[in-house]
């Protein structure tokens, strides 16, 4: 079994800062990409940001200049630092990660249980 665990969520005023952890843990073999989604009130789920295990960094547009994606491969965690938030940031943020589990098994997707975000004065 693997897990994912994110924390650091909550309710920020515009401009201020959060940072997001994602723990995996349980029998993995190998992390491949990593990644933080979200998901708004009426909205399809979008990628925000991901990252290689060579730490090669990619961002959804309407992010850049503000969230820093980065991972500790040693610990299995993946953060993803938000700054200048803004209310339209306000989303469930889920962790995803590409994990193998053993040599022969195949690549699959695993996701955290999502955690809140709130930008609001």
């Amino acid at each position: 079994q693997v897990q994912l665990v994110e924390s650091g969520g909550g309710l920020v005023q515009p401009g201020g800062s959060l940072r997001l952890s994602c723990v995996a843990s349980g029998n993995i073999f190998n992390i491949y990409g990593m990644g933080w989604y979200r998901q708004a009130p009426g909205k399809q789920r979008e990628l925000v940001a991901s990252i290689t295990r060579g730490g090669n960094t990619n961002y959804v547009d309407s992010v850049k200049g503000r969230f820093t994606i980065s991972r500790d491969n040693a610990k299995n965690t993946v953060y993803l630092q938000m700054n200048s938030l803004k209310p339209e940031d306000t989303a469930v943020y889920y962790c995803n990660a590409r994990i193998s589990t053993g040599w022969t098994t195949g690549i699959k997707d695993y996701w955290g249980q999502g955690t809140q975000v709130t930008v609001s004065s």
